[in-house]
């Protein structure tokens, strides 16, 4: 591949195709009939990807990266008086938490430990508890770990106590199989540099069209006002109301066609988890264990315990990777040490057979200089 010296095996920025990347090679006006017209046939194809009927929904783009755009979320659909529950079971649950407290939005956290699944009974004891709960926000893929929440489970109990939805699917969109208005999600939010393969630079919402109107003078940012940058894209038809990240955009249209050749989320999904299974076989024969178990793994990114082995060093085995041209991910769990490695990007089944020779072949090299070190 042109300009390709590594592989990322990340959650995102992930490795993404030739076409897209040559797709940035044009510039483009942000008030040219030509750009908002693809923007606004960008906005058509994320709603026919969001599964099932989308009458009633609509999307949004927010520049920034994936937390920009939870962010924006938060502040602006929750009302001064409304209360959130964050269910969270990992880093990015915490952030929502945390970007809750700083909005100075009341809060009530349900948090499980990150190996374990939040139990969507325990949400439905919360919520009964606490009537003043107006809005759940939870996590579809926890890219702490990998690990694949319940999100049909959590949001039952979410619509059943009536609440208003928000799933951060940023590792899931486009991945991950879901049916948005069969969940009854009311906010779906995701990034254009994972699961569809684009570049970083901005985010997205499939939102419930009601509920987004009844956000109009909420938020609490003028830059992250989601109304305000719907009903500029609505009115302007594409247009929106900052500068937009031009090249960005026409990438990740490009990442959408290319997904559509492939055969939608569904073909995706199935390469995804040829991917996730050579690697979680292989690197099980190289003595490596994953920290999530199986029922509750995603295929999208998958955590691994280190090897014990004498000599492993993971700042040496992380460079020699990189040398043999491949880049992962250090672990973010804080009780343990692990490491982690994305299934997901412009990658596939043979990339995933030539990492397992390159872990091999870094794991003896790693040994054999801790032995030439210590003499």
């Amino acid at each position: 591949m042109k300009n390709r010296p590594y592989i990322l095996l990340t959650p995102g920025p992930l490795t993404t195709s030739d076409t897209v990347r040559e797709a940035m090679l044009r510039d483009w006006c942000t008030w040219d009939e030509d750009y908002n017209s693809l923007v606004q046939d960008l906005r058509a194809r994320l709603l026919a990807i969001a599964g099932g009927d989308t009458a009633g929904y609509t999307s949004v783009l927010m520049q920034g990266s994936g937390s920009f755009v939870v962010e924006s979320v938060i502040g602006s659909v929750i009302p001064r008086d409304g209360k959130l529950l964050v269910v969270s079971n990992g880093a990015y649950g915490d952030r929502m938490e945390t970007m809750a407290r700083m909005l100075g939005i009341d809060l009530l956290t349900y948090r499980t430990a990150d190996t374990q699944v939040p139990d969507p009974q325990k949400i439905r004891n919360l919520l009964a508890d606490d009537p003043a709960v107006t809005h759940v926000a939870a996590v579809h893929v926890e890219t702490t770990t990998g690990i694949l929440n319940p999100v049909a489970g959590i949001a039952s109990a979410a619509k059943e106590a009536g609440k208003v939805l928000i799933i951060d699917s940023m590792s899931g969109f486009g991945g991950v199989s879901m049916d948005v208005p069969a969940l009854k999600a009311d906010f779906v939010v995701s990034s254009a540099n994972k699961c569809i393969q684009g570049t970083p630079g901005f985010g997205f919402v499939i939102a419930r069209t009601s509920e987004l109107e009844k956000s109009k003078g909420r938020a609490r940012s003028h830059a992250l006002d989601l109304y305000d940058q719907w009903h500029s894209m609505e009115k302007g038809r594409g247009k929106w109301r900052f500068t937009s990240p031009t090249h960005i955009v026409r990438a990740f249209y490009q990442a959408l066609l290319e997904l559509e050749q492939e055969g939608g989320v569904a073909a995706r999904e199935k390469r995804y988890r040829e991917n996730h299974r050579i690697l979680k076989e292989g690197m099980a024969a190289l003595g490596f264990t994953t920290v999530i178990p199986e029922p509750l793994q995603s295929h999208i990114i998958t955590s691994f315990y280190p090897p014990q082995a004498a000599g492993y060093d993971f700042k040496r085995f992380y460079q020699n990777l990189k040398d043999r041209g491949f880049v992962i991910y250090p672990g973010k769990l804080t009780e343990a040490e692990t490491f982690r490695i994305g299934n997901i990007g412009d990658i596939f089944p043979d990339d995933m057979r030539r990492l397992l020779v390159a872990v091999e072949a870094s794991m003896y090299w790693n040994s054999r200089s801790s032995k030439q070190e210590e003499a």
